[in-house]
This record gives structure tokens, sequence and C-alpha cells, in this order.
């Protein structure tokens, strides 16, 4: 008698703890928030408001310039060796350090 008592207990506490859980009924599902067009946006460059033309216009022109900054040698050299260590890191998972 005491453990269905018990049990009976647990499970009324239990099920009380999981309603809290939820969000609140005013809080829009991420689901919809995805599918959500966004028509306004900010320059990835100074953070200002653009329009959805300004946008693909300065979207285009950063697609267009295509080049790479140039680096450092040793800045190169010392991403290079990263990139080996990583790659050495992933396949053997020997941590080496420096």
């Amino acid at each position: 008698m005491k453990t269905i008592l018990l049990a009976i207990a647990f499970l009324l506490t239990l099920g009380s703890n999981s309603s809290r859980a939820l969000p609140p009924p005013e809080d829009i599902p991420e689901e919809i928030l995805r599918t959500e067009i966004i028509l306004s946006g900010r320059s990835p460059i100074d953070g200002i408001a653009l329009s959805p033309a300004e946008y693909a216009e300065l979207q285009a022109r950063l697609q267009e310039r295509g080049f790479e900054p140039d680096l450092n040698p040793d800045v190169k050299q010392i991403i290079f060796l990263l990139q080996v260590r990583k790659m050495i890191k992933t396949f053997t998972g020997i941590t080496i350090n420096p």
C-alpha cells in the first residue's frame, strides 16, 4: 500500500514539474520564425540598415571582389601549421602541445 501511494505521489510531482518546462503561450515557435521573410538587412561592413535591393547590390559587389587580402608570410605559415596540427589531431587523436 505504501509503495502504491509513493508511486502516485511521485507521478503527481513529475507531472506538475513538466508543465513548467513549456514556453509561455505568447512565445512564437521557432518553426514559424524560420519561415518568416526578412525584408530588411544590415550591411556586413558597417551595420547600417539596408533595403532588400541595396542589400542584394552590396552582396553582389562583395562577391565580385573575390580577392584574398595579402597576409604576412609568417601569418600564412602559422595558419598552415595550425591546419596540419588539426588534421593530425583528427586522425590520430594525439594532442600536440606547442
